[in-house]
């Protein structure tokens, strides 16, 4: 089925998940769409399944507590990144919740961090201003980048390059093979006082790039050019809070939700808003993901997930 301005418009909530007792900072779908893992700063890990609507198993790392949680490739295993005590980002097997390996390096909390899709490189970007390049089978860090400031980062869908925000003002594009020659491109965006980037991501074909902020816009780039395609606001985010954005897989809708509980989505060719959903949430609307096979997308607030599908009741 493919997705239009109408079939958007047509998502209603289907479930209601209340498993925690503080904030959802961050979930993930697994690639395959049939789970979906939650961190949350009740120090909780949550896997859902998604055909059955339901939640499977939760874990818990009280200790270090868990934020920017990712699955990787091998099915049952995540790397996140700690709230507590360090900043070590940990690679956990969920099957039997043991860590295979930790990444220690960064000294300020890691703030990005991105999975390659095509093998066991991911990135981390800190507070300490670098980002980090690592393979899932080494604790050594592979590659560091300083830079001038917060980042924000994530990997192209085939995992050849990544773009780095910098400064909330500049996204710089390397080369995964000679990252270390510095990026072959940067775009340089107008700075905007009012707000800050909180993250980054690359629509599935590559073309474009998202860029969230904690103000009342998101931004989206020609991915080639650098060039700004759209600027979409009209949402409320008063408060300054870090509203995730996500791209359909189809590349073709954008997606955030906001302060008063709602989900604003556009079409990213025409720039236009296609829907505005109201799922009841209660607070901000923290997380925002749409699974990457099945019809389905999931929200959070505060401490509630809410799995969204089809309605053809009208």
């Amino acid at each position: 089925m493919k997705l239009t301005d109408n079939v958007l418009r047509s998502f209603r909530v289907a479930k209601v998940f209340r498993e925690n007792s503080d904030k959802i900072n961050c979930f993930d779908f697994s690639p395959n769409g049939e789970t979906v893992i939650s961190s949350s700063d009740d120090d909780s890990i949550v896997l859902y399944d998604c055909q059955e609507g339901k939640p499977k198993r939760t874990l818990y790392s009280k200790k270090y507590g868990v934020d920017l949680i990712r699955y990787t490739h091998a099915a049952n295993t995540v790397v996140y990144s700690s709230n507590k005590i360090d900043d070590t980002i940990r690679y956990l097997s969920l099957h039997d919740n043991k860590y295979i390996r930790y990444f220690p390096g960064h000294t300020k909390r890691v703030v990005a961090l991105s999975m390659s899709p095509v093998d066991d490189t991911f990135i981390s970007g800190s507070l300490d201003k670098t980002i980090r390049l690592w393979d899932l089978r080494s604790p050594n860090c592979q590659g560091l980048m300083h830079l001038q400031g917060k980042p924000v980062c994530s990997f192209d869908p085939e995992g050849l390059i990544f773009a780095a925000g910098v400064n909330s003002e500049m996204v710089k594009l390397y080369d995964l093979r000679s990252f270390d020659k510095g990026p072959f491109a940067t775009f340089k965006m107008q700075y905007d006082r009012t707000c800050e980037w909180t993250g980054l991501k690359f629509s599935n074909d590559g073309k474009l790039i998202l860029i969230s902020t904690n103000g009342g816009f998101i931004r989206l780039i020609d991915a080639f050019k650098g060039a700004v395609l759209h600027t979409f606001g009209g949402y409320n985010n008063s408060k300054a809070v870090t509203l995730e954005a996500s791209f359909t897989p189809d590349s073709q809708f954008i997606m955030i939700g906001s302060e008063d509980g709602k989900i604003h989505v556009w079409n990213g060719e025409s720039g236009m808003k296609v829907a505005v959903l109201d799922g009841k949430h209660t607070g901000p609307i923290t997380c925002l993901q749409f699974n990457p096979k099945f019809m389905t997308f999931a929200s959070a607030c505060s401490n509630m997930v809410r799995k969204w599908a089809l309605s053809y009741s009208e």
